[in-house]
């Protein structure tokens, strides 16, 4: 059973300079909330509590003023400064001590993830026991992403941005590892880009044929901000999606309060500090319904 999880939300976010010359781009709205509140929601979403956020030097500060320690939230947060991105692999090193042997969860800060029964699939993919899980979805542009072939949802063949591929299935940022990933992140060796590369290190799990995909299911996104037209792109989909159907996507107080982990109290207060805001108005309903 996965318990713990990582959200890598480091990287220069030179896709979209200058904006985020000043603040991490996590920071940045996706229509009504901060980007870091998706990836969070997810990992919540899948029933994890203790959490550790891979941020810039010098940032936590930007995250701790949004999330402080997770108590509002019912979760335990913890920060960990990343010196410079030298590959998604490295939130295993850095966060060593907070996983202390343990198995993990892996999801990338500027990812995005809605499906109708996102719920349970996460939850079926924390009992994870032994091996790696990453989940995979179709793309019209395989050239642009890590791309998956497989059979039976045994991984058969792993490439990045392939010129040619019969596969569309895309490696999102969203994995499940057990506790070998520390010792196997150590292993391996920086790649062209002078970084350690999360394709080696689910090519490690598919030699011990201990890697199986995930998937989001039909009529599921998924969406990389980390550019300015993608990031655009995930704000007008939440937007779509919240002012048709009313509800809020990501409102990590809602998943909290319905999963029993905190309490009218603590809605109240939470209500209190976000203001007068449509934000706190949707709580308010929450409270009082």
């Amino acid at each position: 059973m996965i318990k713990k999880g990582i959200i890598l939300a480091g990287g220069l976010g030179t896709r979209m300079s200058p904006i985020t010359k000043s603040v991490n781009k996590q920071i940045l709205p996706i229509y009504d909330k901060p980007l870091i509140y998706y990836p969070l929601s997810v990992l919540m979403l899948a029933g994890i509590k203790d959490i550790l956020i891979i941020v810039n030097k010098g940032q936590i500060s930007q995250f701790k003023k949004i999330l402080g320690n997770g108590e509002y939230f019912g979760i335990k947060i913890q920060y960990k400064e990343q010196i410079k991105p030298n590959g998604l692999p490295e939130a295993f090193i850095i966060g060593e001590k907070f996983i202390n042997y343990e198995n993990i969860a892996l999801i990338l800060g500027d990812n995005f993830f809605y499906a109708q029964s996102l719920t349970r699939t996460l939850q079926l993919a924390t009992k994870l026991k032994v091996g790696a899980k990453v989940f995979l979805h179709p793309v019209s542009n395989p050239k642009l992403y890590g791309i998956a072939t497989i059979k039976n949802k045994k991984i058969l063949s792993l490439t990045e941005k392939p010129l040619k591929t019969k596969s569309n299935l895309a490696i999102t940022g969203l994995y499940f590892f057990d506790k070998k990933a520390v010792e196997f992140s150590k292993m391996l060796k920086p790649s062209s880009r002078n970084e350690i590369e999360i394709v080696d290190l689910l090519n490690k799990y598919k030699k011990r044929k201990q890697l199986k995909a995930e998937f989001l299911g039909r009529g599921g996104a998924w969406l990389d901000a980390g550019s300015i037209d993608d990031y655009h792109d995930t704000t007008s989909f939440v937007s779509a999606i919240q002012k048709r159907q009313g509800f809020k996507i990501a409102c990590l107080e809602e998943i909290a309060f319905r999963k029993k982990w905190i309490n009218k109290k603590v809605l109240a207060e939470s209500i209190k500090f976000y203001g007068n805001c449509d934000y706190s108005k949707y709580l308010r309903n929450l409270l009082f319904s």
